[in-house]
């Protein structure tokens, strides 16, 4: 057995979601301003160690808080442009933040699972293979987004009831963002 080198990913992509994942989740709840958002434990250290090991990482998020009027386009582009500066200076990297404002009822493309959000950042970034990509969330719609591209799918989750529910789906289950990237780190082939 050898130990996985980052180079074996180069080509790989990474998709993030962000409540729950990136930052702490609000229960019923939408983080509307940059006070209410707080990354979870060891994501920024997680992020950077992705940098390293995966060719591309976008996040694709479904914010339909301003849909709902909860807050504006502006509010939701000030806290991207700041979760961005914060991982930059941490030694970190996203290289796309795509999100889906749009309400869930209206069904809209964008919207995850459906995969509007995916193939715009491939459009963004030619590179990406569905194929050689990974798709990191806390929810049912993140897996299926993943699954119906064909992504490996890792659900980021302190409970493994939604993997137990939906095997089909889950490729790889992990309690933080953190476990994920120390999985990766002790992975041999």
């Amino acid at each position: 057995m050898t130990s996985v080198t980052s180079d074996i990913f180069k080509g790989w992509t990474l998709f993030l979601d962000r409540d729950g994942v990136i930052n702490n989740r609000l229960v019923d709840d939408y983080v509307k301003l940059w006070d209410e958002f707080i990354f979870s434990d060891g994501v920024l250290d997680a992020l950077k160690f992705f940098s390293s090991y995966f060719g591309t990482i976008v996040v694709v998020t479904n914010q339909q808080g301003v849909g709902k009027g909860l807050m504006t386009e502006e509010e939701l582009r000030l806290i991207h442009e700041k979760m961005l500066s914060e991982v930059h200076a941490a030694g970190g990297r996203i290289d796309r933040v795509y999100c889906c404002t749009r309400l869930g009822s209206e069904k809209p493309f964008c919207r995850k699972p459906n995969s509007g959000m995916a193939l715009k950042a491939k459009k963004d970034f030619p590179e990406i293979n569905f194929k050689r990509s990974v798709m990191a969330g806390d929810s049912l719609s993140d897996l299926r987004f993943g699954n119906r591209l064909g992504m490996t799918t890792a659900l980021i989750s302190p409970d493994n009831q939604l993997a137990r529910k939906h095997p089909d789906l889950t490729d790889l289950w992990f309690e933080s963002l953190s476990q994920f990237a120390d999985f990766l780190t002790n992975k041999t082939i």
